[in-house]
């Protein structure tokens, strides 16, 4: 692998329709996490680069005719398809991309191309089919009323590492769809798949400065637009930290804001659901892609085992043992199943939280260490072991807190009223997963659940057409679903008064 310096500098900040280096010169390495090599040298922007972006977009949206809010819904929602049509074509590279990037298998990236392909289709059929308004009775022939919906502005984007591309769709496809112009700030340690994104938005045929790039740190680009005058929205998913920052950031100029932040998911198994070999082997099964999925890297991991005492030994013996069997190594490897974690700074903080744990208590079942190396395993990479805590209880730091890797922390419930005080005890509200056979209680349990997102004898799985969103300190708006398009969206009442006459406030 190449070093730093021997890699060509790409234009990766994209403004008005050009690509450029940052104002400043910068530069930053983007490192694959299987080896800690540098295999891409982009552009490190900062306030002046987000400045120009944002110009552009601006000069984007207010234009005259011809412009993208005012280009017909049907030619909007056709260019969606296009790029849908691209991802597709490019499905292969593009998953490459993604996991040299992130460090995820390149199966978890083409998987991840197809969800980003389904997001640009879904938004362009949905906003295709919308009604142009919707006519309200104002009780006279003589007024026209009517309720209709424009695009917000100026949209500001700012994605995660974790699911670069994916989560950069969410917010783009329907920005696009509903006739925004945008910047995308996607975080500087995984920014590559974004950046071919916006290529195959200008290959589709999107109009110079309606989409907008700019690659660099949190802490220059990302501040600089959330509080830029000239940007409407912010969208932001990340840590909750930075949402706080965001919204901060944005509260001067009163943007619409939304934010997807973190999640410390309850999985709560009944024993009734282990009653069978195939229940039990299902729910276990199940358990480990809740948490291990993606090295545990996902803000809707189910990092909380919350487990009836009747059949928690067993649940949690066999769960450790195939937790022990997990083919870590190079997302790029023949039948490797979790790649490394995203960077060697995450690596030590996923370290600090087992440390903590055990200090407290906890009882370690698996993993809580590096792994040793091997062919598809190189020592240089931010590897670790699928981990289990066993005995854990509400008080310990891994159980508050998100800890954003492979560790699954188990708790113990015997009643039904129990298991779900247990589940709510968070200050997060993302998503959550309930195991059961009895009916009844799978929709009690559920409906008492103050979670976004509650799955039933399942984990993980989400559909395009259902809002994706959090309660709590898990954010704010949604994604996804006719929401995620209306979160892009200013609602308008047009009043027509078609036979208008004198109006005299004063008598004389």
């Amino acid at each position: 692998m190449a070093d730093s310096t021997e890699l060509q500098a790409r234009k990766s900040i994209h403004a008005a329709g050009e690509w450029r280096h940052a104002v400043s010169g910068a530069t930053r390495a983007i490192l694959d996490p299987a080896d800690a090599a540098p295999f891409a040298l982009v552009a490190e922007g900062d306030e002046k680069d987000a400045d120009l972006a944002v110009e552009a977009a601006r000069a984007a949206f207010d234009g005259g005719a011809g412009t993208w809010p005012r280009t017909p819904v049907a030619e909007r929602a056709a260019l969606l398809r296009r790029v849908a049509d691209l991802l597709v074509r490019d499905r292969e590279e593009l998953g490459l991309l993604e996991s040299r990037d992130a460090g995820k298998t390149v199966e978890e990236g083409r998987v991840d191309i197809d969800c980003v392909a389904d997001a640009f289709r879904y938004f362009a059929d949905l906003v295709a089919a919308e009604a142009p308004g919707r006519v309200v009775d104002a009780g006279s022939p003589d007024i026209h009323s009517v309720v209709v919906h424009e695009p917000v502005g100026v949209c500001a984007l700012i994605t995660p590492w974790n699911y670069p591309l994916l989560q950069a769709s969410w917010k783009i496809a329907p920005a696009l769809a509903a006739g925004n112009t945008f910047v995308v700030k996607p975080s500087e340690i995984t920014p590559m798949t974004t950046i071919a994104l916006i290529a195959l938005l200008e290959e589709a045929g999107l109009p110079a400065g309606v989409a907008n790039l700019v690659t660099g740190p949190g802490h220059t680009v990302g501040a600089r637009l959330a509080e830029h005058p000239d940007v409407d929205l912010v969208s932001f998913t990340g840590g909750l930290a930075s949402g706080v920052k965001v919204a901060q950031a944005a509260a001067p100029t009163v943007k619409k804001v939304a934010l997807e932040l973190g999640g410390k998911n309850p999985n709560v198994v009944f024993a009734d659901a282990c009653a069978t070999e195939e229940g039990f082997d299902t729910a276990v099964d199940q358990a480990l892609n809740a948490a291990f999925i993606h090295s545990g890297q996902v803000c809707s991991a189910g990092a909380r085992l919350i487990v009836e005492e009747s059949v928690r030994d067993r649940f949690v013996t066999e769960l450790a043992r195939r937790a022990q069997r997990i083919r870590l190594g190079r997302g790029t490897a023949d039948g490797v199943e979790c790649g490394p974690l995203v960077s060697e700074q995450h690596r030590a903080k996923v370290e600090a939280y087992v440390a903590s744990a055990l200090e407290e208590g906890a009882v370690l079942r698996c993993g809580g260490r590096r792994p040793e190396p091997s062919e598809i395993r190189p020592e240089s990479g931010y590897f670790y072991e699928p981990t289990v805590l066993d005995h854990c209880h509400r008080e310990m730091r891994v159980v508050r807190e998100e800890v954003f890797g492979p560790v699954l922390t188990v708790e113990t419930f015997r009643t039904e009223d129990e298991a779900v005080a247990l589940a709510n005890d968070t200050e997060y509200g993302l998503a959550g997963g309930v195991w059961t056979a009895d009916a009844g209680r799978a929709r009690r349990v559920a409906g008492r659940l103050r979670h976004g997102t509650v799955w039933i004898n399942d984990f993980h799985p989400y559909l395009p057409q259902a809002e994706w969103g959090g309660f709590g300190k898990s954010g704010i708006g949604r994604e996804l679903g006719p929401t995620g398009l209306a979160e892009y969206r200013e609602t308008k009442h047009l009043y027509q008064n078609l036979a208008p006459k004198p109006v005299r406030w004063f008598a004389g």
